[in-house]
């Protein structure tokens, strides 16, 4: 028998842009091994620097993510209202800067006009067809929102319904949802 440390599983975060807003809904699901540990995690948040607001949903370790969200939120303060050029210097920072590069996380961010996933290698990317999803059961929710872009359903009806759909099928992902909604005011 290894004695590995099992690792702390996953989490489901999509992002839908659709009828001028946005929606990020992540699940609420920590598990450790094959253990549900809770099923209520909230990891989806609304920050507010310089007056802007921003949405930001994390899949990973939770300490990793809540250390880029507090990196992302000083960045935006240096760069008001500049959603696309934080990203890109956080992602520089979290590629070049020792400490960060361990981190072991992703973020989806928006701030109502712009949708992106920022990763560990360096990556700020601007998904193609308005929707984009990580975590263990991303792909899943991914697939089942693409298939309802052309429906008549809202971003946030979209959202609901891919994150049932990953719900159902990924057993690091269940129903408890966090969503927070940016754009149309």
């Amino acid at each position: 028998m290894s004695n590995e440390f099992p690792g702390w599983h996953g989490t489901t975060i999509i992002g839908v842009k659709k009828g001028g807003e946005v929606v990020i809904a992540g699940d609420g699901q920590v598990s450790l091994g094959q253990t549900v540990i809770k099923g209520t995690a909230r990891k989806v948040r609304r920050l507010s620097p310089g007056g802007y607001d921003v949405v930001a949903g994390f899949a990973g370790s939770t300490a990793d993510a809540f250390t880029l969200l507090e990196r992302l939120e000083s960045k935006l303060e240096a760069t008001p209202g500049q959603l696309q050029r934080a990203s890109v210097e956080l992602a520089k920072d979290w590629r070049t800067d020792k400490y960060l590069q361990k981190l072991e996380a992703m973020l989806i961010v928006s701030d109502g006009a712009e949708l992106y996933v920022i990763t560990g290698a360096g990556d700020v990317l601007e998904p193609e067809h308005d929707v984009t999803a990580i975590g263990s059961g991303g792909n899943y929710a991914l697939a089942a929102a693409r298939g309802m872009m052309d429906s008549k359903k809202s971003a946030e009806e979209v959202a609901r319904d891919a994150m049932a759909i990953a719900a159902d099928i990924c057993v690091y992902t269940n129903g408890n949802l966090t969503i927070e909604t940016i754009g149309k005011d």
